[in-house]
């Protein structure tokens, strides 16, 4: 089966997060397509229940792009601590708790390190972004980036876990960073230009 590339004229990014949603959007900005977000569809938000990064993006994008009968886009990200067993991983947003609660969620990270007698504080983000298509067909595609924990938390202009995230050879958090600067440098921007490749070839000069 030959490559499909999106030529549609809207798609649906499957997220509730505002965040998310924002940054996805901006990413999307060249194709001069009608984003729109499940929050639009006022759907729920399926189970995520799988075991990685890549079957929850690939979960919610086949949930949304079925229900709405329009490619949908899909974001699953997280950020791991090697230091803790990789945790908290896919269940990064959980635990943040059903108030998305980001402050609690770095302070369980802060905790969980202050424990350890020698943490390397080494950490990382993952981000595995999934296309669906009504009809069951999807191109799944994940990114990384590595840094190290910092505390206290710094930074306005990000969001979940930025705030206590250095990128490697940066001195500023995500959280930190003009958005448009860490979109170049991001995970997602990395997951993104694996998708560009495969899925949107008029975007593949930006």
């Amino acid at each position: 089966m030959s490559q499909r590339v999106f030529e549609g004229n809207k798609l649906v990014i499957a997220s509730h997060n505002e965040g998310k949603i924002k940054e996805i959007r901006d990413l999307l900005k060249p194709l001069k397509i009608d984003v729109l977000s499940a929050k639009d569809f006022k759907m729920i938000e399926p189970d995520e229940n799988g075991v990685s990064f890549e079957e929850n993006a690939l979960i919610k994008s086949s949930f949304v792009s079925k229900q709405s009968g329009l490619p949908s886009l899909s974001d699953d990200s997280g950020i791991c601590f090697p230091d803790l067993n990789n945790s908290p991983g896919i269940y990064s947003a959980r635990w943040a708790g059903k108030n998305k609660n980001f402050s609690l969620a770095m302070l369980k990270v802060y905790n969980g390190l202050k424990k350890l007698k020698k943490p390397t504080n080494k950490c990382f983000f993952i981000c595995s972004l999934s296309l669906a298509w009504p009809d069951g067909y999807n191109v799944t595609v994940s990114g990384k980036v590595d840094g190290v924990f910092t505390w206290p938390p710094r930074g306005k202009k990000g969001f979940g876990y930025d705030p206590i995230f250095t990128p490697l050879g940066h001195n500023m958090t995500f959280a930190e960073m003009e958005p448009d600067f860490k979109h170049g440098i991001s995970h997602r921007s990395f997951a993104f230009k694996k998708l560009i490749d495969l899925c949107f070839p008029t975007l593949k000069t930006l």
